[in-house]
């Protein structure tokens, strides 16, 4: 019985953890690096195990850092059975089909860029494409629900129970039993925090044996969702007398429609003009909106009956969803007084880089950072104070007012991580992991008396 680490080993992406147990070999999640490395030399390399050699991966949810590098696993001989949540599966399409595409014109970028060198260099391909994502979707198989166990061979059940942090997430229990020995193994997956407006609170299971858990706040805590949201409808307001646009990176799944969710209700309380014109840019967080509404089991009560009475808690007066390039390009037009949310949150890719460009010289204009920004990401960058960044080959000055408000991640602070760990009983051990190592040093300070393991990259530990 072993469990071994092949992402998010002393880092936040990646997340990629493999179980062995009665012949069996489980992975939990298969998720992107993203940062700091160029994004196809890090994620071109080896897995640290044999794809084909996986009997089923258990997808905890659906970002990109956790499924990502579900296409390529396939590409590189995974014939197994992939085991998620109904709403978890649907996004996941979104995902990995938006994913490659990024991937293929990645590389058609470096084709470009070798062709005008004449150097006769060979770039690489794309990392996987879109028939390989097409293909990875013939493995999702059984589908999970929160609290009902799954059989996934002799000596091994799987449990998942509602991590709280986008839609579909969850953490997996893994009950496993070899040789008479047996072990109650919970991954956290990425824990969401208490009293979210849209979904329930995490729900870990109780005494547990070994625990591998996040840590991307584990050494220090949110404002408060009240001020976070007051300061967002400030840093609104300033923009707006100011003439300005504001440019929100938005992560596609759960930060949109949660943000969708404050607009309206900042309208409605009159908190921010209600005429603002607002622009979804990103086409995956306009499709995983729609999906949104049709899973009115995974919200809390209040918000499932808005669903089910039809009104829609993500609709705005002046809302704009801009699906085609052609539209997304119109918005560098738009000098004054509009909300501009686009992908990708930490500024790697996607339309926001273009809104940035277009904006970030114009001192009344705004940016707001509303979520995690790994190390090495421009959103780091800007955030840190960069008094200039080069986007598409300019060196834009960084003009525009920015804020920087946490208390809108979806990811747990350091208190709610404590009580989630408190809540799973007295753990004889303890992983560490989806965090930067200075999060996980703060965080063992917090532990009781339990072995705590900060694994390495690869790194393979009898349980």
């Amino acid at each position: 019985m072993h469990v071994s680490f092949h992402g998010a080993a002393e880092g936040v992406t990646g997340s990629c953890h493999l179980i062995e147990c009665s012949g069996q070999r489980i992975l939990v999640d298969c998720g992107m690096f993203q940062g700091g490395r160029e994004l196809h030399e890090e994620n071109a390399e080896p897995f640290g195990f044999d794809p084909a050699g996986i009997d089923i991966l258990l997808l905890t949810h659906a970002h990109l850092d956790h499924c990502g590098r579900i296409p390529l696993l396939v590409k590189r001989g995974f014939k197994g059975e992939i085991i998620t949540t109904a709403a978890t599966r649907e996004l996941a399409r979104l995902v990995l089909l938006d994913s490659a595409h990024l991937h293929e014109e990645e590389a058609h970028r470096r084709h470009r860029k070798a062709s005008r060198n004449h150097k006769g260099e060979q770039p690489a391909g794309p990392l996987y494409d879109t028939m390989d994502a097409l293909n990875s979707f013939d493995c999702f198989g059984r589908t999970a629900e929160y609290g009902t166990p799954i059989t996934l061979g002799d000596g091994v059940r799987a449990t998942f129970v509602d991590a709280g942090h986008i839609l579909g997430s969850a953490s997996v229990l893994l009950e496993l039993e070899e040789h008479g020995y047996r072990k109650r193994v919970l991954f956290s997956g990425d824990i969401g925090g208490h009293d979210r407006p849209l979904l329930n609170d995490p729900q870990p299971p109780s005494n547990v044996d070994v625990v591998v858990m996040e840590t991307t706040y584990g050494d220090r805590d949110h404002r408060s969702l009240e001020d976070s949201v007051d300061e967002f409808y400030e840093a609104i307001r300033d923009a707006d007398a100011r003439g300005g646009n504001v440019i929100i990176p938005t992560f596609a799944l759960e930060r949109a429609q949660e943000l969708l969710f404050f607009l309206r209700e900042g309208m409605e309380r009159k908190e921010i003009r209600k005429n603002l014109r607002v622009f979804l840019d990103s086409p995956m967080a306009i499709s995983a909106t729609e999906l949104f509404r049709r899973h009115p089991e995974a919200y809390k009560p209040g918000i499932a009956e808005m669903l089910n009475h039809g009104k829609d808690p993500f609709r705005l007066p002046d809302l704009h969803f801009t699906r085609d390039a052609s539209e997304s390009i119109a918005l560098n037009q738009i000098r004054s007084g509009a909300i501009i949310m686009a992908g990708s949150g930490m500024c790697t890719g996607g339309r926001v880089r273009h809104h940035l460009r277009h904006n970030l010289a114009h001192n009344d204009c705004s940016v707001i950072f509303v979520g995690y920004a790994a190390e090495g990401t421009l959103a780091r960058i800007i955030i840190d104070g960069a008094k200039s960044v080069k986007l598409f080959g300019d060196e834009i000055p960084i003009r525009a007012r920015i804020h920087t408000i946490n208390g809108f991640s979806a990811h747990a602070d350091k208190t709610e991580l404590l009580d989630w760990y408190r809540r799973t009983g007295q753990p004889e051990r303890t992983f560490l992991v989806h965090g930067e190592r200075r999060a996980m040093d703060a965080f063992v300070e917090e532990l009781g008396e339990t072995q705590v393991e900060v694994p390495g990259m690869h790194q393979r530990f009898r349980l």
